[in-house]
C-alpha cells in the first residue's frame, strides 16, 4: 500500500547484531520521534535510560534470564513508566499530588509504550533491528536498584538496538477477523480460525528452529496462562507509590 505500512508488516525481532556502531546523535533522534507518540493528556510519563556500562549491561542481561544480547546489542534502552516529574511540578506550584491511583499506572505505562513504539517504527526506518526485552520484570527491584530508580518510577521493558546480524521470517500474526469485530464482540468464528492459524504458526516455528521447535499458538498460550505471571510486581509497584496499598 506505501512504504510506511509495509515497514509495520515487516517487523521482526532481531536479537543478533553486527559491530556496527550506532551515532549518538541518531539514539537522540530516535528518542525525539518516541515523543512524538500520543501522550494521554499530554502528561508524557516516559523516561529512558541508555545503559552503556558494561557491567550494569551484564546484571541487566542476568535479570532478564540470561538473555546474552542484552549484554551485546550496540544500544541498550530501559524504558520506564515515570510519574516522579509529576510531584515535581506540583511542589513547583505548591500542589498536593494525590498519586498511587490504577488511572495513573495504565496511562503512565501506556505512554511508555506508545513512545517506544513509535522509536522502534524510526529506528526500522534506518536499517535497524530491535527487541523488546520484557524480562527485565522478573527481578523488577533489582533492576530498579541498578539504574537508581526513584519512587513513582518503574522498568516496563528494555530495548535492543543495533544493525541486523540475521534475517529471520516474519512471524504470523492471528487472522484479522480475529481482532476485528464489528459493532459487538462475535466470536463465534474464532475457535476455528485459530485453530487454522495454529497450523501456520506450528509451521513457522520448524522452520525456525530446523524442526526442534513443534507448538501452535494455542498451546504457547495456554501454557503460559495456567501459571502466575510475576507476582512480585504488585508490592513492588505499591512500595514505590504506583499504586495504592
Amino acid at each position: 500500500m506505501n512504504a510506511v505500512i509495509d515497514l509495520l508488516k515487516s517487523h521482526r525481532s532481531i536479537r543478533q547484531f553486527t559491530d556496527q556502531p550506532i551515532e549518538q546523535t541518531t539514539i537522540e533522534t530516535l528518542i525525539e520521534a518516541g515523543q512524538a507518540a500520543a501522550t494521554s493528556s499530554f502528561i508524557q510519563a516516559c523516561t529512558v535510560i541508555q545503559v552503556s556500562n558494561p557491567n550494569t549491561r551484564e546484571k541487566l542481561a542476568a535479570c532478564a534470564g540470561g538473555q546474552a544480547y542484552v549484554a551485546a546489542a550496540p544500544v541498550f534502552l530501559v524504558f520506564c513508566a515515570d510519574m516522579k516529574r509529576h510531584q515535581l511540578t506540583c511542589e513547583m506550584h505548591d500542589a498536593q499530588m494525590q498519586s498511587g491511583f490504577t488511572e495513573q499506572f495504565i496511562t503512565a505505562s501506556l505512554d511508555t509504550a506508545l513512545f517506544s513504539q513509535n522509536l522502534v517504527v524510526a529506528a526500522e526506518s534506518l536499517g535497524l533491528g530491535t527487541v523488546y526485552i520484557g524480562g527485565l520484570r522478573n527481578k523488577i527491584a533489582e533492576v530498579a536498584d541498578l539504574l537508581q530508580l526513584p519512587d513513582m518510577v518503574y522498568p516496563v521493558f528494555g530495548l535492543c538496538l543495533g544493525y541486523p546480524a540475521q534475517n529471520p521470517e516474519v512471524k504470523p500474526r492471528l487472522p484479522v477477523n480475529v481482532v476485528l469485530k464489528q459493532d459487538v464482540y462475535d466470536d463465534k468464528a474464532d475457535r476455528d480460525l485459530i485453530t487454522d492459524y495454529d497450523a501456520h504458526v506450528r509451521d513457522y516455528y520448524k522452520t525456525r528452529t530446523g524442526g526442534t521447535k513443534d507448538m501452535s499458538w494455542s498451546e504457547q498460550i495456554s501454557g503460559m496462562l495456567v501459571k502466575e505471571s510475576r507476582p512480585h510486581m504488585l508490592p513492588f509497584l505499591q512500595e514505590r507509590g504506583f499504586l495504592l496499598k
